[in-house]
């Protein structure tokens, strides 16, 4: 497939009579990652549940070069997955059957064809495997985000969104995630990662957007972002000299 995995344009949400989103644009490339940093409150939760349909929104999402129209499920069958901020893991499962649940969506589940899939999140993801049969209610909370991304990835999406995968994480434990997320661009997903750790974001991503009160007030590779005065100056802690 040739151009984005995912074009947004002219995107709006209201909540009630508040504008949550303002005609927000972006476009994720298969194999790459996109950023969206900005500060609490600014809507970047809100951008991520419109575009897989949990919020009504108004604009266009263009998924695989296809107008999307349909509901969570079907979105979720055409090759999006979102890992939200709660991770919303089944506790009282244990990992492999928390991974099991997260191929549900496949043709190919009753005839074996998610095992090659859990093989290679296991590979991915060595701690988990060494837990397969724990309950995923017991894990620590950087393994719970390994397993909510895991998961994920068993629906084998074209589209992986995660929404703060940060959130809650010891700083040891946040750079593991990341450099996990890093590693996914081998295998051609798109990447949609929102994040309040601007600096984290920065560093693995290749192309980002600062979203301010629902609006999108500044794009670029994420590189040029990171060195841009005013992200630096009011997300990653770098005051200007004078």
């Amino acid at each position: 497939m040739t151009g984005p995995v995912l074009q947004v344009r002219d995107f709006c949400v209201d909540y009630g009579q508040v504008r949550a989103l303002e005609g927000a644009a972006l476009d994720v490339e298969a194999g790459r990652i996109v950023t969206v940093i900005g500060p609490n409150g600014a809507g970047k939760s809100t951008l991520l549940n419109a575009i897989m349909g949990v919020l009504p929104s108004r604009g266009s999402v263009r998924f695989l070069d296809r107008e999307e129209q349909g509901g969570i499920e079907a979105r979720v069958r055409r090759g999006m997955s979102l890992v939200p901020e709660k991770r919303e893991l089944f506790a009282t499962m244990t990992v492999e059957d928390n991974l099991v649940l997260g191929a549900w969506v496949r043709p190919d589940l009753r005839r074996g064809g998610a095992d090659a899939t859990r093989d290679e999140v296991f590979r991915l993801f060595p701690r988990l495997h060494e837990r397969r049969g724990q309950l995923a209610g017991t894990l620590s909370g950087g393994e719970r985000q390994m397993l909510a991304i895991a998961r994920a990835l068993m629906a084998r999406p074209r589209l992986l969104m995660l929404d703060e995968p940060s959130l809650g994480l010891a700083p040891l434990v946040v750079r593991e995630i990341f450099h996990i997320i890093a590693g996914l661009r081998d295998s051609g997903v798109g990447i949609l990662l929102v994040e309040q750790n601007a600096r984290a974001a920065l560093q693995v991503a290749d192309h980002g957007y600062v979203l301010e009160t629902g609006r999108i007030t500044l794009q670029g590779p994420a590189a040029q972002l990171a060195n841009d005065p005013r992200v630096a100056a009011t997300y990653l802690g770098l005051g200007s000299a004078g």
